[in-house]
């Protein structure tokens, strides 16, 4: 019944009542269940727009009496739907924080096997930083063979319990900030 293609406009329409929810369902409070409407009857002209929080029980019932009044339908109805509108936002919501919360998950890589041979033999060979140094310079990092040595060396302390910390100085517009996908 709630159609959540447009993430910014929710559609729930039900025989009696039909609901646009604009600008979505907020995930950073859970607590409460704000929303802006407007509803009206399917066949109908007179639109009534309101912004609520549904898990405010006052504010659901003086709505509610104010759906029966505009729109000329039973309080029964108005509650039910309002209801049952409540309990499909709850489940998109914890799908929306679901997906948020994967979302932020950390990505760890997993090497194929021949991935991890060619790592290991790679980290047996002799002049392990050299190579690094090399492969880096062909990456773009031009020059600065010792700067940039120290800098990859810097960056990959931070999985360790100290992480270190370096500043880059440089002229405008040399690339300090700028950063290859």
């Amino acid at each position: 019944m709630l159609d959540t293609t447009n993430p910014n406009s929710y559609q729930y329409h039900t025989k009696h009542l039909q609901i646009n929810i604009l600008g979505g369902v907020k995930t950073n409070k859970m607590e409460s269940m704000r929303i802006t409407m407007s509803i009206q009857k399917p066949e109908g002209y007179n639109v009534l727009r309101h912004s609520l929080d549904l898990y405010n029980d006052n504010q659901v019932e003086k709505f509610t009496r104010k759906i029966a009044e505009r729109l000329e339908i039973g309080t029964s109805v108005a509650r039910k739907t309002l209801q049952e509108l409540t309990k499909e936002l709850e489940n998109h919501r914890f799908l929306l924080v679901e997906k948020e919360q994967q979302a932020a998950a950390p990505y760890y890589k997993e090497l194929a096997a021949t991935e991890q041979k060619a790592a290991e033999a790679f980290l047996k060979k002799d002049n392990l930083l050299k190579r690094t140094n090399e492969l880096i310079g062909k990456s773009g990092v031009i020059g600065e063979e010792s700067n940039r040595l120290t800098m990859f060396l810097i960056f990959t302390s931070r999985k360790t319990p100290n992480p270190l910390h370096c500043i880059s100085l440089g002229s405008s517009g040399v690339g300090k900030t700028h950063r290859r996908s």
